[in-house]
Order: structure tokens, then C-alpha cells, then sequence
């Protein structure tokens, strides 16, 4: 029979081992997390290069714009007279004459005006008549001394009055000949009516400024597209320089296009600075309306046949990668210029010399670059390697 003192050992050492046994459990559950851990962290995670290959190619620079087609030449037609529209002859899209009448104004108050100028000078012309029978009668009267000298004189000053009258009458006389022709309104130019601002029985006033009446494209087969040009690209436009522009009404369709002036004129709105650039086309079909909204692209600047790269490629870094450089290659300098191609599956940084680009690509006018060579423009995943030479793993 077991003694109590023994019996109170054994129920002592029971919890003691069993704590010990939960102990080494939970140090191997452990040992085995940070190793699982540790083993994530040195296997390595395939990285997948999205690249393009160096092809030769055109690089077209421009300058994008929104401008307004217009007619090359468009003649204000208005009135030098006052007074009723009698008569309407030109209407929107009238193929008018040069000499044409397109309008007539009220001629009464100006042919009454005439009619009272042109009897004034017969009335005049009648006295200068008159008084130049009775210079001669004075004149022989007093080389006879019949009359006194005086006489004679004095009827020579009334003879220069009476002329300057006359000559009064006849300004008068012209100037309403000419009132009364400026009550038609002829069409200076041929050309397209392309606006009318008055209707039959309208009056229009010319006392302080002469008002439009018409509107006149002299030719429709010729237009220009004048375009609002920010300050910051005035430096790369010059004339002479091709462009193209599309309008809404055909959006398939490229109308192609010459820079033919820049106008020195700013214009400021809202602190913006633009300049007029305009843009000659042909427009022999007439598909061009004038006042269409033109969305423009001048070619500054234009390569063929150059080996090129995608801007992407220019921009791309790698992300926690071990690029590999190639062979004899000294490292690029982070200052330089670069792009990455792979060879041989991996990353190679090579050093390069950018020229002209556009929004899409880039020449490449120095550096160890080949058509066909892939090169890098962006990755997706990473990699965190334990081979030899590899970054440290960050957690």
C-alpha cells in the first residue's frame, strides 16, 4: 500500500510535465511559422516585362489648335446714305456681280435734293451770264470815258463773285449726284452673299457709322482656317509649315492645309495669350462651310526612316529588380537619358540619345539600339531573389 507522502509526489510532477510538453509544442509551431515565412521570403516570384520592339519609323511633332473656318476675302457691304430700303435684290447665297445692285434705297429726298441744287445753278450761271455782258458794255463805256473807271472795276469783283457762286452750285450739284447713286447698293466684288442684315421697308441709319448691309465671300473655293495658337508653341510655327484639321460635320474625313500667315496681333482672354495663325486650304468641292469649328494640328516638325522607341520605354525604371548590365558596359549614369531591353530574358540598361518626339514615340538618335530589340515599357509582379548578387528581401 502506497504511503501518502508518495502519493502526494506523483499529483506534483504530473502538471509540471505537462506544461513542458505545451512549451516544446508551441516552440516547434513557431520554428515552423518563421520558416515558412523565411522560405516565402527567398523563393523567387516570376516578373512578367511588358516590352516593345525598336522599329524605324516617321515622328511627326505638332501643334494642336481650335480654330474657326472663314472665306480668304470677305467684303463689308454697307451704305454711305440714310434712308429706306426700298428694294431687296441679294439675298443669302446669291452669286452676286461685281456692279450688281443689291439693294435700293429710298432715292425721292435725294433726287428732290438734285433737283433743288441743279436749279440753283441755272439761276447762278444765268446772273454770271449777265453780269459778264455788262463787264464788256462797262469796260468799252469807259475806255471812252463815258463812265467812270470805277464802274468798270467794280463790276469785274461782281463777275468773280457770280463765278464762285456757280462753281458753289455745281459741288452742290455733284455731291447730291453722288447721294443719289449711293441709294443703290452694288455688290463691289463677285462673290457668294453669305449674310444679310436688312430686310424690305427696313431704315438704316449712316450718320456716325456706316451699318452692313451684306455680307460678300469673293470665293468660296478658297478658304482659310484662322486659329487661336498658344504663346508657348509660337516658337516652332513658322510659315510655309503643313497642317491638317477636321470639322463635325466630317469626322472620317482630313482636310489637309498650309500655315500661310502668323499674325503679330495678341489676343488676351482671361489672361490667356493667343495668336492667329492661319491656315490656307482648298475647298474646290465646297465641303467647307464658313464658320465651322476646325480642331487643327500643325506639323512643326517632321524625321522618316528613324529608329524610334515608345516614351514609355524613356520613363520606365525597375522596380526592386536586378538589371544585368551588359558586357564591357560601364553603368549608366542616372543623369543620362535610358532605356531597358531584355536580352537573353534579362533586363539590360543601355544608354541612349533622344531626339524629336511626339505623344507616342521617340527617336533615338545614339545608343546601342538595333530594330527588333524588345525593350522594356512597364512589369507586373516583382521578384525577391536568394541567389548571389540579389537585393535583400523587404518585408
Amino acid at each position: 500500500m502506497r504511503s501518502p507522502s508518495s502519493i502526494g509526489a506523483k499529483s506534483s510532477w504530473r502538471p509540471i510535465n505537462v506544461r513542458r510538453g505545451w512549451g516544446v509544442v508551441a516552440l516547434l509551431v513557431f520554428a515552423v511559422v518563421i520558416g515558412v515565412a523565411w522560405w516565402s521570403m527567398l523563393r523567387t516570384t516570376p516578373v512578367q516585362y511588358v516590352a516593345a520592339p525598336v522599329v524605324r519609323g516617321a515622328i511627326t511633332r505638332v501643334v494642336t489648335a481650335t480654330g474657326t473656318v472663314n472665306p480668304v476675302l470677305t467684303i463689308i457691304v454697307g451704305t454711305y446714305v440714310s434712308g429706306i430700303i426700298q428694294n431687296l435684290y441679294c439675298d443669302y447665297n446669291t452669286q452676286a456681280r461685281a456692279g450688281q445692285v443689291c439693294a435700293k434705297i429710298d432715292p425721292r429726298p435725294y433726287q428732290a435734293t438734285l433737283d433743288q441744287y441743279s436749279a440753283q445753278l441755272l439761276r447762278d450761271q444765268a446772273v454770271l451770264d449777265k453780269d459778264r455782258i455788262d463787264l464788256a458794255r462797262y469796260q468799252s463805256l469807259a475806255a471812252q470815258n463815258a463812265i467812270p473807271h470805277q464802274q468798270a472795276e467794280d463790276q469785274v469783283y461782281i463777275v468773280s463773285q457770280d463765278e464762285a457762286t456757280v462753281k458753289l452750285d455745281q459741288a452742290l450739284v455733284e455731291g447730291a449726284k453722288l447721294n443719289l447713286d449711293y441709294t443703290d447698293i452694288i455688290s463691289p466684288v463677285e462673290g457668294t452673299v453669305v449674310s444679310r442684315s436688312v430686310t424690305g421697308g427696313q431704315t438704316v441709319a449712316a450718320s456716325f457709322q456706316t451699318p452692313t448691309l451684306f455680307l460678300i465671300a469673293t470665293d468660296l473655293k478658297q478658304m482659310e482656317v484662322d486659329t487661336n495658337s498658344s504663346e508657348g508653341d509660337m516658337g516652332g510655327i513658322k510659315e510655309g509649315e503643313e497642317a491638317t484639321f477636321t470639322v463635325d460635320a466630317f469626322p472620317q474625313r482630313v482636310f489637309q492645309g498650309r500655315v500661310t500667315q502668323i499674325r503679330q496681333s495678341p489676343q488676351t482672354v482671361q489672361n490667356v495669350v493667343t495668336y492667329d495663325v492661319v491656315i490656307g486650304v482648298d475647298n474646290s468641292n465646297l465641303a467647307l462651310i464658313p464658320g465651322m469649328t476646325a480642331s487643327t494640328q500643325i506639323i512643326v516638325d517632321q524625321r522618316n526612316d528613324v529608329l524610334r522607341v515608345p516614351n514609355q520605354a524613356l520613363r520606365y525604371v525597375p522596380g526592386g529588380l536586378l538589371a544585368v548590365q551588359a558586357p564591357g558596359a560601364r553603368t549608366p549614369s542616372s543623369r543620362q537619358p535610358q532605356v531597358w531591353v531584355l536580352r537573353d530574358g534579362q533586363p539590360i540598361a543601355v544608354t541612349v540619345a533622344p531626339g524629336l518626339n511626339d505623344d507616342n514615340f521617340t527617336e533615338i538618335v545614339k545608343g546601342d539600339l538595333h530594330p527588333g530589340d524588345q525593350v522594356i515599357t512597364a512589369e507586373s509582379g516583382g521578384q525577391v531573389s536568394g541567389q548571389s548578387g540579389s537585393p535583400p528581401p523587404r518585408l
